[in-house]
């Protein structure tokens, strides 16, 4: 039994992380250009600090949420945030909305792509390492 509980968490431990987070650039922060070929008007990024989890800095509040679909897949989920008010809470929304929409994901380089089946794309370029 002692061995079966090994083997166990040995395979567990090399268990790839088979969400986006797995297969983006470790240690980058994602800063938003575009949504929907348009320029986004405020600071926005996302990270991905551990499997499955995303978080970062929307136009006013610092959030955080889970990601758990596989890649190529994307979900935001459980997307909690801070509650500044700033003057770009309507940018903040408009994020929070894309991000919500988005349902695949492509991590080439330094570019980051969010986007849906019908069009809609969200494009981050990596900031920092």
């Amino acid at each position: 039994m002692k061995y079966i509980a090994l083997i166990a968490l040995t395979l567990l431990a090399y268990c790839k992380d088979e969400t986006i987070s797995g297969y983006a650039e470790e240690d980058v922060v994602w800063q938003l250009k575009t949504v929907n070929d348009l320029p986004f008007p405020a600071n926005a990024t996302i990270t991905f600090p551990e499997a499955g989890k995303i978080a970062g800095q929307a136009p006013c509040n610092r959030y955080f949420g889970e990601q758990t679909a596989p890649y190529p897949w994307f979900q935001a989920t459980a997307i909690g945030s801070t509650k500044k008010a700033c003057p770009e809470l309507d940018a903040e929304t408009a994020y929070f909305d894309a991000l919500r929409a988005m349902t695949l994901s492509e991590a080439v380089g330094e570019t980051l792509i969010l986007s849906t089946d019908d069009g809609q794309e969200m494009v981050f370029k990596a900031v920092t390492k």
